[in-house]
Order: C-alpha cells, then structure tokens, then sequence
C-alpha cells in the first residue's frame, strides 16, 4: 500500500486507485479523460492545507480538477473563476443542495473560489462535478 504523503515515491494511477479502495475514483478518473480527452498529471503537493500526490486533469493547459486521493473517498477541487462564475451561478440552483451550500460557504480569493467537493457515490454532487468541469471548458 502506497503512503500518499511520502514525497520520494510517485505512485501510479493504479496505486492511488488501490489506496482509495472506493471503485468511483478509477471510474471518475476514466470518465474525466473520456469526456474531455485529456490526460491526467500525478504530482506532488507541499501546500500546507493538501500535503500529499494529487491527479490534475488538464485540457489545452487549463486545470479541469484536482482530485485528492482518501480513504474510501477522494476530494475532487475545481476552481471557479471570473470567467464562470455568471454560468456557474446560474446553473446552483439546479445543482445538489450539498454543492449549493459549499459554494455559498467557499470564500472568493482573487476572483476566485476553490470547491473542494468530497466524492464516495456516483450521486448528484458526482454529476455536478461533470457540470463544473462542463462550465470551465466551455461544452
């Protein structure tokens, strides 16, 4: 079993899959690269608040996600700007209540907000994910 804070050893997408031991992280993961034909980048974080690899999801050089690996569940961080936050908005009160509610309690930084949503069940708060991610690409 890996150890997702030792900064000497880069695990592999399989390995965090494994750590995780919930089947909705590799399931998430495929969809993401899937839907917005993208590969994901394993790093490692020293960021005080998230120590520890992470999986970032890029298209044409713009983060989609970040996705925490936990325990039985993962963190999925998507960030959102000036450029979506009219759409994305527009769009909360379509969204899960749980979704609703992170973003009214996410405080805006530099024009932006960064939701951090917790992911254990392919449920609503799953869906809005994709519909974030949507929103940041432009689809």
């Amino acid at each position: 079993m890996i150890d997702p804070r030792d900064k000497d050893t880069r695990p592999t997408l399989e390995e965090l899959a494994e750590y995780v031991g919930n089947p909705l992280f590799p399931r998430f993961c495929r969809e993401i690269k899937d839907t917005y034909q993208c590969r994901e980048t394993i790093e490692y974080s020293r960021c005080g608040l998230e120590p520890g690899w992470n999986v970032k999801f890029k298209k044409s050089g713009k983060a989609l996600c970040t996705v925490y690996p936990r325990e039985a569940y993962f963190t999925a961080m998507v960030v959102v700007g000036q450029k979506e936050k009219g759409l994305v908005e527009a769009a909360l009160p379509s969204c899960a209540a749980a979704l609703q509610e992170l973003y009214a309690r996410t405080r805006e930084a530099n024009g932006q907000r960064w939701l951090m949503i917790d992911l254990e069940d392919r449920d609503d708060l799953y869906r809005d994910v994709f519909r974030l991610m949507d929103i940041r690409t432009g689809r």
